[in-house]
């Protein structure tokens, strides 16, 4: 089966009705990883500053799941306020970004990584305040 992603809108609306101009993308890297150890240490590394670093460079959220089923999958999901925001995250910062993480685990046996980006249509969240 093939990996699934779903991010709500962080704000608690539903949004019901935006145009695709004004829509929030959803942003998803999942990494398959050889063991429980190399899980940890991929964790700790995205929570260290690189999951920072993509909303310092326009996500407006980001969280980091560690995947249930079969092997050791970490997906970590990031929302853009849109598009443009995206295309300039992937143009200006995705690429040192990208660049260490491959570093740092590419050359691990069993370690691959798969990105899925998608359009919110709608979502809501139970945001308190």
């Amino acid at each position: 089966g093939g990996l699934y992603c779903r991010s709500a809108g962080p704000r608690g609306e539903p949004r019901i009705g935006y145009s695709a101009m004004e829509a929030e993308v959803s942003y998803c890297v999942t990494a398959q990883l050889p063991n429980g150890e190399v899980r940890g240490q991929y964790e700790a590394w995205l929570l260290g500053g690189h999951v920072q670093a993509v909303v310092a460079g326009g996500a407006t959220s980001a969280e980091v799941v560690r995947m249930e089923g079969p092997g050791f999958r970490v997906q970590s999901r990031y929302i853009f306020p849109d598009a443009a925001a995206f295309d300039r995250y992937v143009a200006t910062v995705a690429p040192g970004l990208r660049a260490d993480g491959m570093q740092r685990f590419g050359g691990i046996a069993g370690v691959e990584f798969s990105r899925e980006t998608g359009t919110i249509v709608g979502g809501i969240s139970d945001v308190e305040g």
